[in-house]
């Protein structure tokens, strides 16, 4: 197999890879985990929950993170019924209502189903940080006379509890909280994970979703352009990686037959890129900063991909001539990186999709953007294929010997 054959058939192992896992990232973002979401938000609760928490009049229920899942109901102005569910196998689970956004000072009820199958749900006031900060049976949250109630159905626990304010409860900080240890004496052991988030309950939808924070600012002293400058760095990583340097690599495959031309726009639009990358990148980083966020795989990434993009101009500094034997697999190399860069690129981007809470216009757009870009490449592929046949030397004559 020579050379040339070899790269098309790496290549189109490359494009199916990058089909496969496309479809495996679809079937994830609205698979088990999102489906099963929907599948709690429809349990008939009133089977294994008692009064009142089984009969809630115009409930609402959204997915808020993860597998939790929350549904309220408003039985008046200012009573409000609250169900947290969630995926459980040992442990505790936690929901807790900050005044200011800020861990410390808050109460939290935390619920469990110990060892011998013994439920036990109860308030804790959070004075700070370490599992001694956090006092059992205290707190401020203005509970009702109903008692909370915390059960386990199927693989789900459920916390339920009611609570009463002065005024509707509106824009409302959430944390939310799990460890896989049991408590010890009501004493919990340190968490796994965390949330901290606001909730619109007049609206039923996070108001600012996906932060993960001991602090996290109310609506009144959340910086200015804040929102803005998350929509900018989604906005950017998509157009980066999505579009400018797919595009780039497009004609660096496709147009080498039409000169030097491919080349010089190869590396001017792929420069533009690695520019904007670099702005997504920046503006990740002062989002971290400003919102104390904690993303870590999307982050990884991000980083992980601007390394390869580094790596990408920097090899221009070390590209051979074109007549040297080195050539042949500084070209591999440098495409070879430049696909792995943009397969994890678009992995990326799906990813800061799904943690930032972005809606169904982003998954649709991208979905566009990214299926578009896959029927181009297989069109050209085709079409290169089936100009490289007609291009090649027709066989030898066959002679014959003469009598």
């Amino acid at each position: 197999m020579d050379w040339g054959l070899r790269f098309r058939v790496s290549y189109v192992l490359m494009l199916a890879l990058i089909i496969v896992s496309w479809e495996l990232i679809l079937s994830d973002m609205n698979g088990d985990d999102y489906n099963y979401g929907t599948d709690l938000c429809s349990v008939d609760v009133g089977a294994f929950l008692p009064l009142p928490y089984s009969d809630l009049p115009n409930s609402i229920c959204k997915p808020i993170w993860n597998s939790f899942r929350l549904r309220y109901s408003n039985t008046n102005e200012k009573v409000i019924t609250i169900i947290l569910s969630t995926l459980y196998t040992s442990g505790w689970v936690g929901i807790g209502l900050s005044k200011n956004g800020k861990m410390i000072n808050a109460s939290a009820l935390v619920g469990w189903i110990n060892e011998e199958g013994l439920p036990t749900i109860s308030q804790y006031h959070l004075e700070g940080f370490t599992p001694s900060k956090i006092i059992p049976i205290k707190g401020d949250l203005p509970l009702t006379k109903e008692p909370p109630f915390v059960a386990v159905h199927g693989a789900t626990i459920y916390l339920a509890f009611q609570l009463k304010f002065t005024s509707p409860l509106k824009d409302q900080p959430i944390l939310l909280a799990f460890g896989t240890k049991y408590p010890n004496y009501h004493r919990l052991t340190p968490h796994d994970d965390k949330k901290t988030l606001r909730f619109d309950f007049s609206s039923g939808t996070p108001v600012f979703p996906m932060i993960v924070a001991g602090n996290i600012q109310s609506e009144s002293t959340k910086p200015k352009g804040l929102g803005m400058g998350i929509q900018t760095h989604g906005i950017l990583g998509l157009i980066g990686w999505g579009v400018i340097l797919p595009y780039g690599a497009i004609i660096a495959r496709y147009l080498k037959q039409k000169g030097p031309l491919w080349f010089y726009l190869h590396l001017s639009i792929q420069l533009v890129g690695f520019l904007v990358v670099i702005g997504t990148v920046v503006i990740g980083f002062e989002l971290k900063e400003r919102l104390h966020a904690d993303i870590p795989v999307h982050k990884a990434l991000g980083i992980f991909t601007l390394a390869l993009s580094i790596l990408q101009v920097s090899a221009l500094i070390l590209r051979p001539k074109e007549e040297s034997k080195k050539r042949r697999y500084w070209n591999w190399f440098h495409s070879w990186m430049g696909r792995i860069a943009l397969f994890w690129g678009a992995v990326n981007i799906v990813l800061g999709i799904q943690v930032g809470g972005a809606g169904i216009e982003w998954k649709i757009g991208y979905g566009i953007v990214l299926g578009t870009l896959l029927l181009s490449c297989t069109v050209l592929e085709a079409l290169l294929l089936l100009n490289s046949s007609d291009m090649s030397p027709p066989p030898p004559p066959i002679q014959t010997n003469s009598i």
